[in-house]
């Protein structure tokens, strides 16, 4: 049995917590909310990201304003922003031992279908990617299938078996998914939460940087020979 490594897109595989804190500054800035710094982000950042604006002191209405047209507001000010983002340490490298492994290797992810592959097309992962789930569309984001609902039925689809299913996420959410689908879970720090919030979210491990990844999957009986 090959293992099936489901990881998370932002702040997990790509490097882009200081993208998403500028475009948040820049959101924040423009209706007349001062700045925050990493520290403030991690202990705030939550998803919906209407969650971590509400937290950071924006009214409804403010809200509301960031949220229209497709939150064109947040996506005119992060895409910029990632198309400079490299992959976060090791993960190249987990990604090529998975394909010699003849591992899966799946994005679950929050953002949108089209700018994700456009990411992986960059930064010459496609290949290494067997599937993205995400959501279709800017008017879909947050409104459609949850990140949770939509790896049961991937899982259901294609036989998928909970103990050989890992999980590597950086948001204490991976970790909730992990556990109502009985998946292996592992937690990434340097994200876009805090050290302490992951380990208040209790999951079954947790790395620093992908190269770490590799004693755990060996723990399994994974990858042996890598």
């Amino acid at each position: 049995m090959k293992p099936v490594l489901v990881f998370d897109w932002n702040g997990t595989l790509l490097d882009d917590s200081y993208a998403l804190l500028q475009t948040t500054n820049a959101i924040l800035n423009r209706l007349g909310h001062a700045s925050i710094d990493i520290k403030t982000f991690r202990e705030h950042c939550d998803v919906p990201l209407s969650l971590l604006y509400s937290s950071l002191g924006m009214s409804q209405d403010e809200v509301a304003i960031v949220d229209r047209d497709g939150s064109a507001m947040f996506h005119d000010a992060y895409e910029p922003l990632a198309d400079r983002a490299d992959l976060r340490e090791g993960a190249r490298r987990v990604l090529e031992l998975a394909r010699q492994e003849h591992a899966s290797s799946i994005i679950l992810s929050n953002h949108i279908v089209a700018p994700l592959r456009s990411q992986l097309r960059r930064l010459g992962i496609d290949d290494y990617i067997d599937d993205v789930l995400a959501f279709e569309s800017r008017a879909t984001q947050y409104k459609s299938t949850s990140k949770g609902e939509r790896l049961r039925l991937y899982m259901q689809k294609n036989d998928l078996k909970p103990a050989s299913t890992f999980i590597i996420g950086d948001m204490p959410v991976e970790i909730d998914i992990a556990r109502n689908l009985g998946l292996i879970s592992i937690s990434i720090t340097g994200g876009f939460v805090s050290d302490s919030r992951l380990r208040a979210a209790e999951p079954d491990y947790t790395i620093n940087n992908h190269h770490e990844l590799l004693p755990i999957l060996q723990g399994h009986g994974f990858f042996r020979n890598a």
